[in-house]
């Protein structure tokens, strides 16, 4: 059924769309069946990431298995470098592999978003442990989120900017490619990649 997976696929676009504008993102960049989008802090970016999951899973609740989508979410903290309309780097790679490694409904967070966001969300966290990530030196630690309330208090949300990109593929595919032009300054960003 084509018509209805496109007009499913363009229905979740559309839900990604006012989930992002309302944590304070703004869309980056798309290409495909992905995304790219910009949040003022690491916590809203989170924040949008479990919200979207939560409306997803009621949307699906009402659909037969075959006519479902369930997305993966993967979310970093990280170095990106901003090259006219792409980004490129670890920050972007890292939170394309989380997001390979979430599964269909799921967040994954490398240990440098735990650490922002531990105190500061009612939601719950589970130790994945390291996980290797291609071209990128160091193990990354990595924690599932849980929707289920985890007993802490939401407290002020700011942070450095924030991204967030999602895909409908079942592998993560980076959304950084290499653009015209100059590259620009390399800049602390917090990166979601997520995907079907």
């Amino acid at each position: 059924d084509e018509s209805g997976t496109l007009a499913r696929l363009k229905s979740s676009r559309e839900l990604f769309a006012e989930e992002i504008s309302r944590h304070r993102g703004r869309v980056f960049h798309s290409a495909g069946d992905g995304l790219l989008a910009e949040f003022v802090s690491v916590v809203e970016a989170v924040t949008c990431a479990a919200q979207l999951q939560r409306r997803l899973g009621e949307r699906n609740a009402a659909r037969p298995q075959a006519q479902r989508m369930e997305f993966r979410i993967g979310i970093n903290l990280g170095d990106v470098l901003v090259d006219g309309e792409d980004l490129l780097g670890d920050g972007v790679n890292v939170a394309a592999r989380l997001q390979s490694l979430a599964a269909p409904g799921g967040i994954l967070i490398s240990g440098a978003v735990y650490d922002q966001v531990k105190d500061k969300l009612a939601l719950g966290f589970d130790y994945l442990g390291p996980q290797a990530v291609k071209n990128i030196a160091a193990e990354v630690p990595i924690y599932r989120v849980l929707l289920s309330p985890g007993g802490r208090a939401a407290v002020r949300r700011y942070l450095p900017r924030n991204w967030l990109s999602w895909t409908r593929s079942l592998t993560a595919t980076s959304s950084s490619q290499c653009g015209h032009g100059a590259p620009g300054p390399r800049r602390r960003h917090q990166v979601l990649q997520s995907g079907q």
